[in-house]
């Protein structure tokens, strides 16, 4: 219980920090388990909702994002099953609510009021389960305590179903490949690879960290001046790379840590996580379809040269700045057997389809990167990883993030605080560009995506270059989009070139079969991935970005408007109405009130006409009256006006010939006492101070203003609770004075006053 709870506060204050988390529950006890001292345990499934409450209120960087977080639990854990399927029931109480009328967004009370809202959730399988499911053979729990009994049995292929079912229904559980995982760990020696970051491209030792950087591939896009020979700027991104890794590591001993073992470990192996964004505009801009071999071959270049050129500066560091780190000599030969394994994929990247020079330069890379590092070993036990780059892809004015191909050409992007952004491809122009349009046909084309949100269609497109625009969902007029297979068969190519691993969510289509699902998942553990997750379009009532195909983008267009703050509309009285005229006198200051009403009898209009025209206070009456006229025009309650006015004191006050006003202390006072007789309920009459209005005091009785003190006081002396009445002092004592130290109305003690409120008193002591 100890380790369960530190945990809790170990993730809020990474939380706190802006970071996530990723935890595996294995080790907890099953709920199938019986407890030392006797009861059954309760299961990590419990504990998931304990965490998943403080990560909802603990937003990442104490901000408006919610905190990030991924929980993983083992295939032979006895609760699978029961993880499996945690989330798939809660997103189907979210969805009961929404059809109910609850806010189905993100931050609303639906998705809100459910469990495991906050965590993406993995299955964490080895190659044996994987066997298992392609032969359809059994697959085995074991208890945690003691392992060696069998707690179920099922057949594997059932569960891998159990997992495609869930992420059909909510896009959850992903699933992590253990044997692969591990199979590129470069430092096994010390421990093994449980976990991940909430985005499953973080994989490393148990409390370590990672510092993340990303480049935007565009911005090494050369050009001349027309574009056509455009091509990428393998210097600078050498150089960029060299650049980060060196700052990246100068940050790891400037950094602060969230814990002492976290602080220690990342000391110690010293992981860095550079990665990329705009993968998929590169390939657009170069003419290169995402689903293909050439696309393909040109991405595993350039992530090759990345991790290549970065583990070659990592050991240039440790031969120039204080040695290897310090967890690298007991791991040296799996470090750099792990290194070889990453040079010689280099042999599966085609030549052909690559620029000569990026590819000569990412060889090169892994040469240096081997020889270094025999020489010298390495600063970093990591250096590359493929963030999803959502938030930061913004920042840097990406079309596209991470690993990722585009989603639509057009798209619509969900904001936390309320509304949407139009997000608009600025790549297609270069695409048609690079692939031999001129100008005005470009223009043409990119005025019909505007229009018509896809480029199927298009006037003057060819139709073989339809693949270079194809995205990862069909846009709303358009039939074509990456097949899942293309998703996986990039995560493939660049794999073998990434320290830890990719972020990258496969999508699938709406109407993507359960099998499908399965199918894909057992694609990417052949292809080498070390986990994916995978995504139906559709398939959670809120999703963060949306093509308009599935008619969302309008309504949601329409209901980002609704929740901007609306304009208020002035309701104008008719041309010929009916009115109302009171002629009043306080103190001897005489005057006239002429009410307005609407079509309802309500009051939409006040005329004061005080008798001495041309006097002060008849200019400010008058334009005080223009003041509430507009008030009530534009639809401010006459409760709300009443309530702000009356009892404000100031001359001229005084005696008045209204028996239901027998004193007034100013003009204002007076209007809005008058208006609350003439057009509010008993009750607020009552509250306003109209004399000789009754109100029910629930025991039978009614109330005046001039018995109600007198009332609080008996109930009081008896026993009984009363409801206060804020009122009543002032209406037995209208001549009473404000207090000069509060403000609050004094009551008469004496020849004095005093204030009930601070004790207060205006003369004797």
């Amino acid at each position: 219980m100890d380790s369960i709870l530190t945990l809790a506060r170990t993730e809020g204050m990474l939380f706190k920090f802006g970071s996530g988390t990723g935890t595996n529950l294995s080790p907890i006890r099953s709920s199938k388990e019986l407890l030392a001292g006797g009861g059954t345990a309760s299961g990590p499934v419990s504990f998931m909702k304990g965490y998943d409450a403080f990560a909802g209120v603990i937003k990442s960087g104490g901000k408006t994002r919610r905190a990030a977080k991924m929980v993983i639990l083992n295939a032979d854990h006895p609760d699978i099953v029961e993880f499996i399927n945690c989330k798939v029931e809660e997103e189907k109480k979210a969805w009961a609510l929404i059809d109910a009328g609850y806010d189905g967004s993100f931050t609303g009370p639906a998705y809100s009021s459910v469990f495991f809202q906050n965590s993406n959730n993995s299955v964490r399988v080895t190659d044996d389960f994987m066997r298992a499911v392609l032969d359809d053979s059994d697959w085995e729990t074991h208890g945690v305590v003691d392992p060696h009994p069998v707690m179920d049995t099922y057949k594997a292929r059932e569960l891998m179903k159990l997992i495609a079912e869930g992420t059909h229904v909510c896009g959850d559980p992903g699933m992590q490949f253990d044997t692969t995982i591990n199979e590129w760990h470069t430092c096994p020696n010390t421990d093994r690879i449980y976990a991940s970051n909430p985005c499953s491209e973080y994989m490393f030792l148990n409390d370590s960290a990672c510092n993340l950087a990303s480049i935007n591939l565009m911005k090494f896009v050369k050009s001349d001046q027309d574009l056509n020979n455009a091509e990428f700027d393998v210097v600078s991104y050498k150089a960029a790379i060299r650049t980060l890794i060196t700052a990246q590591e100068i940050i790891v001993d400037n950094a602060s840590y969230p814990t002492k073992a976290i602080g220690e470990n990342s000391h110690a192996y010293r992981p860095l996580g550079l990665g990329y964004a705009n993968l998929g505009a590169l390939l657009m801009s170069r003419g290169l379809p995402y689903d293909s071999d050439a696309g393909r071959d040109y991405s595993a270049a350039l992530t090759a040269l990345m991790t290549g050129e970065a583990y070659a500066q990592s050991a240039r560091i440790a031969r120039d700045h204080g040695g290897p780190f310090s967890g690298y000599d007991k791991n040296r030969d799996p470090f750099l057997r792990v290194m070889r394994k990453h040079r010689d994929a280099m042999r599966d990247v085609n030549s052909r389809n690559v620029p000569p020079d990026l590819f000569v330069a990412a060889k090169t890379s892994w040469d240096d990167a081997v020889e270094l590092g025999e020489q010298f070993g390495y600063r970093n036990a990591q250096a590359t990883v493929l963030a999803p780059t959502g938030t930061i892809g913004f920042m840097m004015d990406c079309d596209t993030t991470g690993v990722e191909p585009d989603i639509a050409l057009v798209k619509y992007k969900k904001l936390v605080g309320g509304g949407l952004m139009k997000i608009v491809n600025q790549t297609v122009p270069m695409a048609l560009r690079k692939l031999g349009y001129a100008q005005p046909q470009i223009d043409a084309i990119v005025e019909y995506i505007d229009k018509n949100e896809t480029i199927e269609g298009a006037p003057g497109l060819k139709e073989s270059h339809l693949p270079v625009f194809d995205c990862a969902f069909k846009a709303a007029k358009g039939q074509r989009s990456i097949h899942y297979m293309g998703h996986i068969k990039m995560m493939g190519a660049t794999q073998p070139f990434i320290s830890g691993a990719i972020s990258k969510t496969v999508n699938v289509p709406k109407d993507a079969t359960v099998d499908e699902i399965m199918q894909a998942y057992i694609q990417s553990w052949k292809l080498g991935a070390k986990a994916i997750s995978i995504y139906r379009d559709g398939s959670k009532r809120t999703q963060p970005l949306n093509t308009s195909k599935d008619k969302s983008a309008a309504q949601q267009l329409a209901e980002a408007a609704a929740a901007l703050p609306r304009t208020p509309v002035r309701c104008k009285l008719p041309d010929e109405r009916q009115a109302i005229t009171h002629k009043f006198d306080i103190a001897g200051h005489e005057g006239y009130i002429t009410v307005g009403l609407f079509e309802n009898g309500q009051p939409g209009e006040i005329f004061l006409v005080m008798a001495k025209e041309g006097s002060t206070i008849s200019g400010f009456a008058d334009a005080f009256a223009q003041a509430i006229s507009y008030a009530l025009q534009y639809g401010v309650p006459l409760q709300a006006l009443v309530d702000k006015f009356s009892h404000v004191r100031f001359e001229p006050s005084g005696m008045t010939r209204n028996p239901e006003i027998r004193f007034a202390k100013s003009i204002v006072d007076y209007i809005f006492r008058w208006l609350a007789s003439k057009f509010l309920s008993p009750e607020a009459q009552y509250h306003a101070g109209v004399n000789g209005r009754e109100l029910d005091d629930h025991n039978g009785h009614t109330l005046t203003p001039t018995s109600a003190a007198a009332h609080d006081e008996a109930a009081t002396s008896v026993g009984k609770p009363t409801v206060p009445n804020p009122h009543s002092t002032i209406q037995n004592q209208e001549d009473a004075p404000p207090c000069s130290t509060c403000g609050a109305i004094m009551i008469r003690s004496g020849a004095c006053y005093k204030c009930v409120n601070c004790g207060n008193t205006s003369g004797c002591a």
